[in-house]
């Protein structure tokens, strides 16, 4: 559908080329929701390879500071989130979703009030939901598990951070109705969905920020 494909072209499309543009690093959760961070002017943003993500796990997006190891090192290892001009990517390294992790590197994210919302790589339930099949067969084994995270390379599913404990929680079809509250027609809307994926709850994640903003 043209929608879903909006969304898709919309997330894969927040890849930054180094120029001079605004770039600023927060250091925890409480500094990005209160937009609080400080500005460097050095960070190049990558898009990761299929490959590198299959072999080391973690989020579409590698950020460093260009001729500076020490922040890049701080990137990896203790910054939370990066802004670049308009596109936000938070640090994969720093969330949890239950007892999963989700590895290192960064993943596209947006802000709708106090809440934040990445795209990324489904893990434990999420991984469940959006690539099993009711009642599809499933390897088991080394051969099962690599079968499994190949085909979970380019699925991408929703989580909400939570703004009191920073845990990421998934936008499931059932969280997302509840999201969906103050709005009978997009619940009404979603009740039709199949698929609980990033090109759909990106969709609904998209009209909520936009009614929000219009607020």
């Amino acid at each position: 559908m043209k929608r879903c494909g909006f969304i898709v072209l919309a997330l894969t499309l927040w890849l930054v080329i180094p120029c001079k543009a605004q770039q600023v690093i927060y250091a925890n959760l409480h500094e990005l929701v209160a937009q609080e961070g400080d500005t460097v002017t050095t960070l190049r943003v990558e898009k990761r390879s299929k490959n590198k993500i299959l072999l080391l796990s973690g989020g579409d997006y590698r950020i460093e500071a260009k001729d500076n190891s020490s922040l890049s090192r701080y990137l990896r290892k203790r910054c939370y989130a990066v802004r670049v001009d308009s596109a936000l990517y938070v640090n994969c390294r720093k969330m949890r979703y239950k007892r999963y992790r989700f590895g290192s590197y960064f993943a596209p994210a947006f802000q709708i009030g106090e809440h934040v919302y990445f795209c990324a790589q489904p893990v434990g339930q999420a991984a469940s939901s959006t690539s099993t099949r009711p009642g599809a067969p499933r390897l088991g084994g080394d051969v099962g598990n690599a079968i499994a995270a190949s085909a979970l390379i380019n699925a991408r599913v929703f989580y909400e951070i939570n703004p009191r404990n920073g845990r990421a929680e998934f936008v499931s079809k059932e969280k997302m109705m509840s999201l969906l509250g103050d709005y009978p027609h997009l619940q009404e809307r979603l009740q039709r969905e199949t698929s609980e994926g990033a090109s759909v709850m990106g969709y609904y994640l998209m009209e909520l920020k936009r009614l929000a903003e219009e607020k």
